[in-house]
């Protein structure tokens, strides 16, 4: 059974920065591309960030270019989603999620990944 579970979220105050980190257990993680994903109260959830098995490609939303770094440590089977500049409009639950099959490709969507971790919360106040 896969478990993903994020760790680093809390308050944090405009223009300052949080590092999110994902334990992935049950999977053969360096097989698995992983993203982020985030849900703001009344919002749909949306993509963030996702990088690729090997860490070789990631991906990023436009709103978030340039301010937010996914990696991974496949040693350590953990993801992290490195982010700066925050903004109060970056609040939200993120969610750590794995790709549905393992390979190269690269899911943005969140229909084609198959676990989910419980989330974390990321206030940013102005």
């Amino acid at each position: 059974q896969v478990q993903l579970v994020e760790s680093g979220g809390g308050l944090v105050q405009a223009g300052g920065s949080l590092r999110l980190s994902c334990a992935a257990s049950g999977l053969t993680f360096s097989s698995y591309a992983m993203g982020w994903f985030r849900q703001a109260p009344g919002n749909e959830r949306e993509f963030v960030a996702a990088i690729s098995h090997n860490g070789g490609d990631t991906y990023y939303a436009d709103s978030v270019k340039g301010r937010f770094s996914i990696s991974r440590d496949n040693a350590k089977n953990t993801v992290y989603l490195q982010m700066h500049s925050l903004k109060p409009e970056d609040t939200a639950v993120y969610f750590c999620a794995a790709d549905s099959a393992p390979g190269p490709g690269v899911p943005v969507i969140g229909a084609d990944f198959g676990s989910w971790g419980q989330g974390t919360q990321v206030t940013v106040s102005s």
